[in-house]
């Protein structure tokens, strides 16, 4: 196939179209590179690659001639500064989501795959040994400040035990960019019903790996401590580091955008037509942040991670999947371990790997 990837030239794009060449399709790019994402001229594919906003009618249109299918994954992540940011993220999210799926319409391409995100659930599942499972609604701050990070039953106050989240549980976005992501899911169901086309939404957990940003808005947790590492400063944990999260090695992630563009072309089941077909894309492997920090510190030989007890207001305590769907449908499975990939990343430069540091023609 010939895909569109948007967000060709970032972390996880890049990655994704080292996938699609080693398995024998054709990947055309297309980003922005906006200095929010790429404070520095980021390597660039070895592909045919188009320097344009993905809300830039024209050359999004332009860039699906010939093209097969389209792999999504151009985005404004994080939680910003504060809300004035909401114009800007619902801009980059959904209008140019937007855009981009009008002009598949009208170019007649009928295949997408859409870097969903874990950030849709809001908290993850949570089981009371009164009430079964349950909701709990937004950390109070009075409670963050007192140290009292995990959240107890709505109903009776009881703590709670954590549990693995399923692509069924009920939508509950708790900031602009986890709106924007749902958002953007809304749109592609809708197009897929209009055209008749195939959608699929991988929401991602927490990925990391070779190429993860560094010193941007956009660089996750694992940037944020291994950039410590390489100051010689120890990794600063939120909370009493006991939040559990999945961590999902970038590779895997993009053998799994590759997995549901073959699924979603060949007109299998799991992409069923007229519709969005949601997948989580973890590694079934939860982990502390706390876990995390300590892992990249041994591997890097730097020292032990220091726990702050401070917050940050709209983050969830605990987001673990299920990938269960994904495995059976896709016969897609995660690879890394967590300490194996942990030890690369905590050696590996933090720039795209595999890609080239000139632009091709």
């Amino acid at each position: 196939m010939r895909v569109l990837v948007t967000g060709g030239a970032g972390f996880i794009g890049s990655h994704i179209v080292t996938a699609l060449t080693a398995h024998g399709h054709e990947p055309v790019v297309l980003d922005a590179l906006l200095p929010a994402a790429h404070p520095a001229p980021p390597p660039l594919p070895d592909a045919r690659w188009i320097h344009a906003d993905v809300r830039d009618r024209g050359a999004v249109a332009a860039a699906l001639r010939g093209v097969d299918a389209v792999c999504h994954q151009a985005a404004m992540v994080g939680l910003g500064k504060d809300f004035a940011d909401a114009p800007d993220y619902v801009g980059c999210n959904d209008l140019g989501t937007a855009v981009l799926l009008a002009a598949m319409a009208e170019r007649g391409v009928r295949t997408l795959v859409l870097a969903g995100s874990m950030v849709v659930y809001g908290e993850g599942r949570y089981d009371c040994p009164r009430h079964g499972w349950v909701r709990p609604g937004p950390r109070a701050e009075a409670d963050l400040r007192a140290g009292r990070f995990e959240p107890p039953c709505p109903e009776c106050g009881t703590p709670l035990a954590a549990g693995l989240v399923g692509e069924d549980a009920p939508a509950d976005p708790r900031n602009v960019y986890a709106t924007t992501k749902l958002a953007q899911e809304h749109l592609a169901a809708a197009w897929a019903r209009s055209v008749g086309g195939r959608a699929v939404s991988l929401r991602y957990h927490n990925v990391y790996g070779p190429g993860m940003p560094r010193d941007t808005p956009y660089a996750g947790v694992a940037s944020f401590f291994r950039s410590a590492l390489a100051r010689g400063e120890a990794p600063t944990v939120f909370e009493d580091g006991g939040q559990r999260r999945d961590f999902i090695h970038v590779r895997d992630v993009a053998e799994a955008n590759v997995a549901a563009l073959e699924a979603a072309a060949d007109g299998a089941d799991a992409a069923p037509v007229g519709a969005l077909t949601a997948y989580n894309t973890g590694s079934d492997e939860p982990h502390t942040v706390g876990e995390m920090a300590a892992a990249l510190a041994e591997a890097h030989g730097g020292p032990a991670p220091v726990v702050t007890g401070d917050y940050r207001l709209g983050d969830v305590r605990h987001i673990t999947a299920s990938s269960r769907r994904i495995r059976e449908r896709l016969g897609w499975r995660a690879t890394v371990p967590f300490a194996e990939g942990m030890t690369e990343f905590a050696r590996a430069p933090q720039r795209a790997a595999g890609l080239r540091p000139d632009p091709v023609p």
